[in-house]
């Protein structure tokens, strides 16, 4: 995976401005020509830097859909995510740190008098490893035990942001009276990393990569 970082020094004047400034003599009949002149130059950099910028796409998880469907009186949970991997993170998995993804899937009911009660709690766990002689990825369900090996980090990461069909909850649990809901997020387990790099990992905001938490009614 490539990243394409681009940026200006702060007091770093415009090349083509500067040259072009260089070439006009200023005359006051010269100026109107020269205001326009510099606009357009002004304005082809800003385009310039709006390409260059749309290529670095900032790092963070997130949770794109979530939806629950019954089946057997059991609640199956569809979900899918969007993983954005900082480059140190890609780049720890690429010399050999397994990254731990967990997904936390929490079921409450709403009490006006206190915090929600927690009816239920799940924790879907996900390990993506590189192997460096073959040169592929792996990913392994680790509450499945299923393991999947992708040539890409892409087709890897591609992988892990797709749930469909997980069995959560037994709906027989449910009192049928009450109104309950469904919560998840995902993250990046910054505990499951070798320990020398845990300390730099808890301030870093490259190591901080967790999506929000998304909600969802659980109908009955």
């Amino acid at each position: 995976m490539a990243f394409t970082i681009a940026y200006y020094k702060k007091n770093e004047p415009n090349k083509s401005l500067l040259r072009f400034l260089s070439l006009q003599s200023y005359t006051p009949s010269a100026l109107p020509k020269i205001i326009y002149s510099l606009l357009a130059v002004l304005l082809i950099s800003c385009i310039q830097n709006t390409s260059l910028f749309a290529n670095e796409e900032a790092s963070g998880f997130s949770i794109q859909s979530l939806e629950t469907l019954m089946q057997n009186r059991v609640y199956l949970l569809n979900a899918n995510f969007h993983y954005q991997f900082s480059k140190e993170a890609i780049e720890a998995l690429e010399h050999g740190v397994p990254l731990l993804i967990l997904v936390d899937i929490e079921i409450l009911t709403p009490r006006w008098y206190w915090t929600d009660k927690t009816i239920a709690e799940l924790e879907q766990g996900y390990l993506l490893l590189y192997h460096a002689l073959s040169e592929s990825y792996v990913v392994h369900n680790l509450n499945s035990g299923t393991q999947n090996n992708f040539l890409s980090l892409k087709r890897a990461i591609s992988s892990l942001s797709h749930i469909k069909e997980l069995p959560i909850l037994d709906a027989n649990l449910l009192n049928p009276d009450k109104d309950y809901y469904l919560r998840v997020r995902t993250h990046l387990d910054i505990e499951s990393l070798p320990v020398p790099m845990r300390p730099l990992a808890y301030i870093s905001s490259d190591w901080s990569l967790s999506s929000d938490w998304y909600e969802w009614p659980l109908q009955q």
